[in-house]
């Protein structure tokens, strides 16, 4: 079995300079799902047509094993699988094309086999469905005896085969040594005059072979995107389906219908999961672990019994067990949070490794940082960690206690039980259990005036 998938088209309606297919849904391209599904089915080869785009499209998918085909001139479907033909294996006897779509992201595998199961050298399979408003998609026509004779495009159709509510979705499973021999013969005058693969159906009868028509269960699986109200329409049924699986899986969400999963989620037992809450990339959620609202999680895992309080952003972060972030913190790319600490609210690190039991619980910047266990970053207090052209780190030993308001110039090391007084800037080496004192003597000037509003 070869798989082609048709991804040449412009998308006019999306109003977009982006091409149609790399529009996203749950965080990745739409050509991506199909993708994704495609090679679930374990195909010999997968072939894309393109043509708007093309250079957009081949960058996105890098050392991909696709075999990219290019389509100069949109005129159709037909004419869109045809320049595959001297790419398909039609010489064994045995091999099917499967026709999938670029912007038909939700077709599931499990849909697919079950059209592939009904495929053979004597028949060619289409996947049907009863839709609501068939206004637009071709008609499946049948005979009197409920067998498949043709597909008649709305363009084209009579107002008799209009009432037709069963429709084509596109996708097929075609014999590939009759494939060629039918789209040679297929022909454009029709309204659009373009070269339909829907055509190939009538040949197919024609020529003998029996045409079966599968029908899908779920309209929005076989939806096609064709401009931003269908795109955001798959988007909220795509996230229903993923909620859907947490909350069988055990997970509690406050409202399934304000949390989106942009990639993918992994969650232990007795997860709470707040409103408003987007998760992007890959997410490990660990046993009882609770995420306040309005969070955005990137790349992230974090471990049992963790606490994320509303508002924090967290990237590129590993979290360990009884953890509370928040509210209202940034953990950025390389944050290593280890087990019982502590960061509050507008608080942000990155490249911050944090031992156990350390704490900076207010208003402070931890960057570029080795911090042991049991330390106090006072609030206000700043890492300065970029000397205009370098970055350079900052160490700190065991029970380390820095003084709110305090500027740690790195690179510093502070060992084991050093305490740093409040206000202080340190910029030199501070040894174990001594305390640091950086500031400037204070002066009480007696008499002082405050400065007054000029007159007039």
């Amino acid at each position: 079995m070869e798989v082609v998938i048709l991804a040449a088209g412009k998308g006019t309606r999306m109003n977009s300079s982006q091409p149609k297919v790399l529009h996203s849904i749950g965080g990745k391209a739409m050509l991506s799902h199909v993708l994704a599904t495609a090679r679930e089915l374990d195909p010999a080869a997968i072939h894309v047509v393109i043509g708007y785009g093309a250079e957009a499209i081949q960058a996105h998918y890098p050392n991909s094993g696709i075999n990219w085909v290019l389509q100069e001139q949109q005129l159709g479907t037909g004419h869109a699988v045809q320049q595959t033909i001297p790419h398909i294996d039609q010489d064994q006897d045995d091999n099917i094309v499967l026709v999938l779509f670029g912007d038909v992201p939700l077709i599931s595998p499990a849909t697919l086999q079950s059209l592939l199961n009904e495929t053979g050298q004597e028949n060619v399979s289409v996947l049907s469905v009863i839709s609501t408003a068939p206004e637009g998609f071709g008609r499946i026509v049948r005979d009197d005896s409920a067998a498949v004779q043709s597909i008649v495009e709305h363009k084209d159709a009579s107002a008799g085969q209009r009432l037709i509510n069963e429709v084509n979705t596109g996708i097929m499973a075609i014999p590939a040594a009759r494939l060629g021999d039918w789209l040679q013969r297929i022909g454009n005058s029709n309204k659009q005059q373009e070269y339909y693969l829907t055509d190939i159906i009538a040949l197919a009868v024609a020529d003998g072979l029996e045409v079966k028509a599968i029908q899908a269960d779920n309209e929005l699986e076989v939806m096609g995107v064709n401009d931003k109200a269908q795109l955001a329409l798959l988007e909220r049924h795509y996230q229903m389906q993923q909620t859907k699986q947490l909350l069988e899986a055990g997970v509690t969400l406050r409202d399934p219908a304000r949390v989106d999963i942009r990639g993918e989620l992994l969650c232990g037992q007795d997860v709470e999961i707040d409103i408003n809450v987007i998760f992007e990339g890959k997410v490990k959620l660990g046993n009882g672990v609770s995420i306040g609202a309005n969070c955005v999680i990137s790349n992230t895992s974090i471990g049992d019994e963790s606490v994320i309080l509303p508002g924090c952003h967290i990237d590129e972060t590993e979290i360990g067990c009884a953890a509370s972030i928040g509210p209202v913190a940034r953990l950025r790319p390389g944050t290593k949070l280890a087990d019982g600490v502590k960061i509050g609210n507008f608080v942000e690190t990155k490249k911050a490794v944090i031992g156990p039991g350390s704490k900076a619980n207010h208003l402070a910047y931890i960057g570029d940082a080795d911090i042991g266990s049991a330390c106090n970053i006072g609030a206000g207090t700043i890492f300065c960690n970029y000397d205009g052209a370098n970055k350079h780190k900052t160490v700190l030993g065991d029970n380390v206690f820095v003084g709110s308001n305090s500027v740690l110039i790195a690179p510093v090391n502070l060992a084991d039980n050093s305490f740093v007084a409040a206000g202080s800037a340190i910029n030199t080496d501070v040894a174990a259990d001594s305390l640091a004192v950086a500031r400037a003597k204070q002066r009480n000037i007696p008499g002082w005036k405050r400065p007054v509003k000029g007159q007039g």
